[in-house]
């Protein structure tokens, strides 16, 4: 990757142009032929840099309820274990991380679904010593950006400003979940991206971006953008910190977390006498070592004292959960004897 590679890489995570032509808005932004923009994030596709363009959904907005989920695997389970939670559907991140509770995986299923249900049907797996499910209680943040140009990383400091979304009930009808169904799809590098999925359902290109507009507004989009491969571009240590912060501190501290431009990801989630951490957040760094100090640094800024930083050490899943369009799940299915 050159700079400009990179320039455009940090431009699609987080403003992606909502236009029937998007890759001749950004094109002229850089200065460059709409052809040449377009081969580029051709290449960083096809290298595997770029895993997906398309909308970022709020999974609860859609009504679909979601957890963090911890467990406590025998070693010589923990791959069986793994690949057998990666069937399911509602799975899209699933890492070993260096702890006893060394599975960690996100999991979210439909309106009309019980969480609780569904982790339970995981109980059939030999190996699993102990579960721990760690659904959200407060949302502070949640926005990957991986700074691409070294010379434009930001200060360790909480500098960022929390953006505004007008807060407004959402219900998905069997229309708004069609257009979601499309706007969740990988968006493909050509002229017009958005014109098939219009034609699909009988409205025009533009009809189609003021619905994405939209749900950005209320909050039922995070954002269209670009979703990156971290490893693939060098950010080899995500860690996930872990404090153990005083009850009366949690919204001052989870707020502040939030505002720090390294951390992607800050919710407070529930305790258990073997786990006493309650604000979870996330960084991305290039090494294990940079990582330490971030958290130190972040540490001595937010005056927490115990804290805890998980390292994934395998990816075993990661993807998108694609909305209404699910499948019933039965662990019996897949086990062989």
């Amino acid at each position: 990757m050159d700079k400009l590679d990179k320039e455009i890489l940090n431009e699609i995570q987080w403003t992606f142009p909502l236009d029937p032509r998007p890759y001749s808005v950004m094109a002229k932004k850089f200065g460059i032929p709409d052809a040449e923009l377009m081969q580029r994030l051709e290449v960083l596709r096809k290298d595997g840099i770029i895993r997906q363009i398309s909308a970022i959904f709020d999974t609860r907005k859609l009504g679909y309820k979601s957890a963090l989920v911890a467990m406590a695997i025998e070693p010589d389970k923990l791959d069986y274990v793994a690949n057998q939670v990666n069937k399911h559907p509602g799975v899209s991140h699933n890492y070993e991380r260096n702890h006893e509770y060394n599975l960690w995986f996100t999991l979210a299923v439909p309106p009309g679904s019980d969480l609780k249900t569904e982790i339970d049907k995981f109980s059939k797996l030999s190996g699993i010593k102990k579960t721990r499910l760690l659904p959200t209680i407060k949302l502070f943040k949640i926005g990957v950006k991986l700074e691409m140009v070294d010379e434009k990383k930001s200060d360790v400091k909480p500098s960022e400003e929390k953006k505004k979304i007008t807060e407004t009930k959402f219900v998905a009808t069997e229309e708004e979940k069609d257009y979601i169904r499309e706007l969740q799809k990988d968006l493909e590098i050509i002229e017009r991206p958005f014109l098939k999925s219009a034609q699909k359902l009988g409205i025009t290109e533009e009809q189609l971006l003021d619905k994405a507009r939209q749900y950005e507004e209320i909050g039922v989009m995070r954002r269209f953008a670009a979703i990156l491969r971290h490893r693939e571009v060098g950010f080899t240590a995500n860690g996930m910190i872990v404090w153990k912060v005083p009850d009366e501190r949690i919204e001052q501290v989870g707020a502040k977390l939030g505002a720090f431009p390294q951390i992607s990801h800050c919710y407070q989630r529930p305790v258990y006498q073997d786990w006493p951490y309650n604000v979870f957040s996330m960084v991305h760094c290039k090494s294990i070592e940079e990582a330490e100090n971030m958290a130190k640094e972040i540490q001595k800024q937010i005056d927490v004292n115990e804290y805890k930083i998980l390292f994934s050490s395998r990816e075993f899943k990661k993807t998108r959960v694609e909305y209404f369009v699910e499948h019933k799940f039965s662990i019996e299915d897949l086990i062989t004897a």
